[in-house]
């Protein structure tokens, strides 16, 4: 769940490297009627669409989550506690959640692949440096440059597939972005951690920027000329006041708080179960634990059930039952067992993913006007909670081990079950208050 499209003030294009629109790119001014030419499947352009937002969906997400994978190496490499190392994953979540807004509002006025081309290979740039990094300090400083560079994919690419694809194809072309983005959180986790397992973590970050530009390059040679995008004046005010409305729901600010919980139990975990896996009483080697990042595709089909659930049980019903789950996970994950230690770890990213799809889909359906600029705020949210969750989760970590972390998570889902609890009282209330009239005008 990406925004579409948000207004933001901004830089100006230059100030950001950003590349004109392509001159087959320009938005059509006439009022002549025009034959419906959005991409259809069965076309080569609906394959080319396709393709290059599943490449560009690899290429964020690689370089998003890069180092994830490889942090009980830096550990060792840079003397660091996992507190300290857990900031190199931190920062680019840190960077991206802060620059959504200005990069949907750059789409808004610059074009959709404009700012998706420069998001991809700006931050591929810099991923080319992060070998290269002297200490921990330069490096934390690129993932921050290299986080906010990254926001102009998320904060564009269903805009772009919106506007571009035929609404009949639409929700499979999103379907494989999702896929693209799925494959490439994962890959980045597996393949840096992997490379940094037998070479060091500046060859596992090299293999990743590798992947990255490879796939930013694809997506630029592949992507389809922008056909139905009208350039939009940015305007900070309005975008204020729609910001401020969804600020003042109630409904949208506990969804919101829902995002950043359930984020959060994410990144302390995934930040520190590579530690666990290394560590006593398992001892496993770095190249086993970082494969544990498989454990990932658990959230592909925990999505999809989300939907279902939802419809059964309702929002929060479903909510609940995520809760419960990833709860559940996280106390089984204590024991010394290697094997409920990993069941926990499947129904803590199963109760994670349940939880974060279901809220984020009630985003769309409880804004009723500004739905980009709600889901913007809704990622704001999620990517803060993936920053606090993982450093707070590492730093207890190093102060108290594996149960630290594990406390970390089950007091996020506490905090999270009491937002769902009362939303669930806020709305008996409501319908009390609904049906006392009509008792009071019977009477």
């Amino acid at each position: 769940m990406q925004p579409s499209s948000t207004g933001a003030s901004a830089a100006t294009p230059d100030a950001l490297a950003l590349p004109m629109p392509r001159t087959d790119e320009r938005p059509r001014t006439d009022d002549r009627p025009h034959p419906d030419d959005r991409h259809r499947p069965g076309q080569r352009s609906f394959r080319r669409a396709n393709l290059a937002l599943f490449a560009a969906g690899i290429a964020t997400f690689v370089l998003l989550y890069s180092t994830q994978g490889l942090l009980p190496v830096l550990s060792d490499d840079l003397a660091l506690t996992p507190g300290q190392a857990s900031w190199t994953a931190s920062a680019a979540t840190l960077g991206l959640a802060l620059a959504l807004l200005p990069a949907s509002a750059l789409s808004d006025r610059y074009g959709r692949t404009a700012v998706m081309t420069a998001s991809t290979l700006a931050a591929s740039a810099l991923a080319l440096a992060l070998p290269f990094a002297p200490d921990l300090t330069t490096l934390v400083v690129l993932r921050v440059l290299q986080g906010a560079a990254l926001a102009g994919l998320p904060a564009t690419a269903m805009a772009y597939l919106a506007e571009e694809v035929h609404p009949s194809a639409l929700a499979s072309a999103m379907g494989l972005y999702v896929a693209g983005n799925s494959i490439g959180g994962m890959g980045g986790r597996l393949l840096s951690g992997w490379v940094a397992a037998g070479y060091g973590w500046r060859w596992g970050l090299a293999a990743s920027a590798a992947l990255a530009l490879l796939a930013a390059l694809a997506f630029r040679l592949l992507v389809p000329a922008a056909r139905h995008f009208t350039p939009a004046p940015v305007d900070a005010r309005a975008l204020a006041r729609t910001v401020g409305r969804h600020l003042r729901n109630p409904l949208l600010l506990r969804l919101y708080a829902l995002g950043l919980l359930f984020m959060a139990v994410f990144g302390a975990v995934y930040n520190t179960v590579g530690y666990r896996l290394i560590g006593a009483p398992f001892h496993l080697p770095e190249s086993i634990a970082a494969s544990i990042f498989v454990v990932y595709l658990v959230g592909t089909g925990t999505s999809a059930a989300a939907g279902r659930l939802a419809a059964r049980l309702g929002r929060r019903g479903a909510l609940y039952v995520a809760i419960g789950t990833t709860a559940l996970g996280l106390l089984l994950s204590l024991a010394d067992s290697l094997v409920l230690a990993l069941l926990g770890l499947v129904l803590i990213t199963a109760g994670f993913f349940a939880g974060h799809a279901t809220a984020s889909a009630a985003v769309g359906r409880t804004a009723t006007e500004g739905r980009a600029q709600a889901s913007a705020l809704y990622l704001i949210a999620y990517y803060l909670g993936n920053s606090l969750g993982g450093t707070i989760g590492a730093d207890a970590y190093h102060a108290t081990g594996w149960p630290g972390a594990a406390t970390i998570g089950l007091t996020a889902m506490a905090l999270a079950a009491a937002v769902t609890l009362y939303a669930t009282h806020q709305a008996h209330t409501t319908r009390r208050a609904e049906r006392l009239p009509g008792r009071l005008s019977a009477r």
